[in-house]
């Protein structure tokens, strides 16, 4: 019952296949962020590792340019 449940349960890819990982691309980049900035895992993303390791050093390049905050201290 486990099994039959969680191929029903299939989401659409995180990344299309039109979409690049780029530093300056930050309504992608946003959706690979937690709310208090951190960067989320592989396993939340859904992604490869080498699309993991491109989207990490998106964020962190976007981050030194202030393009994505480092933490949101709004909370």
């Amino acid at each position: 019952m486990n099994k039959s449940r969680r191929s029903s349960r299939r989401r659409s890819r995180s990344i299309r296949s039109d979409e690049t990982i780029d530093y300056k691309n930050i309504s992608l980049l946003r959706r690979f962020v937690s709310e208090q900035g951190k960067i989320l895992s592989r396993r939340m993303n859904r992604l490869t590792s080498k699309q993991q390791r491109l989207v990490a050093t998106a964020v962190k390049r976007a981050r030194i340019l202030a393009l994505l905050p480092f933490s949101n201290n709004e909370i």
